[in-house]
């Protein structure tokens, strides 16, 4: 299924997605920064024919901004014209401010909604971006997957969401919310792997223009950096090179496209020189002994 929208996985991972959908579980993808968390939502999402629904979590995230707000600016205009036209009976005013049509819905109210074609894909992106009390928000949401309006009541999903959970491990997640999902770690693919990717996000690389491309991003990561590139740079990288028609790899090439693969000044001095042509060099006999 995640094959059929050109992301490549390997058995555990396609167990552990398996499981999730089974199961109706919550799915906690941890890994570092491009590895394809966010993408196996995505293909997941594309694969059934639901709709995607995407929190991005952040540094004071709190419940309000997650779930849902009112619109404040509507309510105004409302009350003005009403006291304009001069027929301001304020209960009846209230009753109809706190209404679903000045509701703004925000990801998680979202969720839980009913939504054509099957439940949605919630996908908490970068949980380890928030603190704990949207942590222990989350937990109490998820357990019944039902969220709380003051004006409105109790909000219960028809049917559960299908919940992916990613994090990047800046922090320790608690364990409570972790216990309620399947757990993978997302680890930098192999070799073979991530040429099985480039091959299904950038097909127009010639194979061996792709091979010197992933063996020397293979190298890459091996060195002492501050971020290693992940898959998503080295398809990047990959479209950047076909957009100058490159046919093979040279050290004068990779010092002029290392934007692409890495994102830290530090790390870009580190290959300035004669280190592009040494990684380059060890890549090419890895290839050569493979």
């Amino acid at each position: 299924m995640l094959a059929s929208e050109g992301y490549v996985s390997n058995r555990a991972l396609a167990t552990v997605v398996f499981l999730a959908l089974k199961l109706g579980r919550p799915l906690f993808l941890e890994g570092e920064a491009g590895v394809g968390k966010t993408e196996i939502a995505k293909a997941i999402s594309a694969a059934l024919g639901r709709r995607l629904i995407r929190l991005q979590c952040y540094e004071g995230l709190d419940s309000a901004s997650a779930v849902y707000e009112w619109n404040f600016a509507a309510q105004m205009i409302a009350i003005r014209t009403t006291e304009a036209s001069g027929s301001a009976d304020r209960d009846a005013l209230k009753a109809e401010l706190f209404t679903e049509d000045y509701l703004i819905e925000r990801p998680l109210l979202q969720a839980m909604r009913p939504q054509a074609g099957g439940a949605p894909v919630l996908l908490i992106d970068e949980l380890d971006r928030t603190d704990e009390p949207f942590e222990a928000f989350l937990l109490e949401a998820l357990s019944d997957f039902q969220v709380t309006i003051p004006e409105l009541g109790t909000i219960r999903a028809p049917e559960p969401p299908i919940v992916i959970l990613t994090s990047n491990r800046t922090r320790e997640v608690h364990d409570a919310l972790k216990r309620r999902c399947l757990y993978h770690w997302v680890d930098y693919p192999s070799f073979q792997r991530e040429l099985d990717i480039l091959h299904a996000r950038a097909p127009e690389a010639q194979a061996v223009l792709s091979r010197e491309i992933v063996a020397f991003v293979q190298r890459l990561r091996r060195e002492d950096l501050f971020k290693k590139p992940g898959v998503a740079e080295t398809i990047d990288w990959a479209k950047c090179l076909l957009a100058l028609d490159v046919i093979q790899l040279s050290p004068e090439v990779i010092s002029d496209t290392l934007g692409a693969i890495l994102k830290y000044q530090d790390d870009i001095q580190k290959l300035q020189g004669s280190e592009a042509k040494r990684l380059l060099d060890e890549a090419r006999r890895d290839l050569a002994t493979a």
